[in-house]
């Protein structure tokens, strides 16, 4: 049976190959979990990544178009953005909504912390619900071209099913947020 609380990776050697404001990658020399000798290469973000799905009292929400640079492809999206680890996250999803959606809410509700892609980075993530909203003039930041679309929340899981949307916050903030209104407890 495996330890689950030992690491079996020994690191040998690491050397920061690139940093910026946002990211840091790290070069790792290893011993891997087989025994033999390795190579790992780690992206650490700065930020923690965030997500919200607003819901109206008609259960509708908001998605956000924008052209996703690494993709080299348009994308529509829940409300994201980030915040630093040392920020209270709530604050920076309160933040966010506003910015990107011009939209203030007075219920917030954690639904999910999640890894993004953690064979390659430190990533993590945190979704939460806003209710209780009301509305104001997005004030995005310099840089961002946003599309928005008010959208039946049931209209959004259907596209997630059918495969449109591929973000992974997105489609794993709409999955939970289904099985929460399938349930009465949102």
């Amino acid at each position: 049976m495996i330890d689950e609380t030992k690491n079996p990776w020994k690191t040998v050697k690491s050397e920061v190959t690139y940093e910026n404001n946002w990211i840091k990658v790290t070069e790792n020399k290893t011993i891997n979990a087989a025994g033999g000798d390795g190579i790992y290469g780690v992206v650490h973000f700065k930020n923690i990544a965030i997500g919200i799905i607003p819901l109206d009292e008609d259960y509708n929400t908001w998605l956000i178009g924008q052209y996703r640079y690494p993709l080299n492809e348009y994308s529509w999206e829940i409300c994201e953005g980030g915040g630093l680890h040392s920020d209270n996250v709530l604050d920076s999803a309160k933040r966010e909504l506003h910015e990107e959606l011009g939209i203030k809410a007075e219920n917030w509700t954690e639904i999910m912390d999640i890894h993004l892609s953690n064979s390659v980075s430190d990533e993590k993530g945190l979704i939460y619900i806003a209710k209780g909203l009301s509305h104001h003039t997005p004030e995005p930041e310099e840089g961002e071209v946003l599309q928005i679309k008010k959208i039946p929340f049931n209209t959004v899981f259907q596209m997630v099913m059918n495969g449109q949307l591929t973000d992974s916050l997105t489609i794993a903030g709409i999955l939970k947020t289904k099985i929460l209104i399938d349930k009465g407890e949102i």
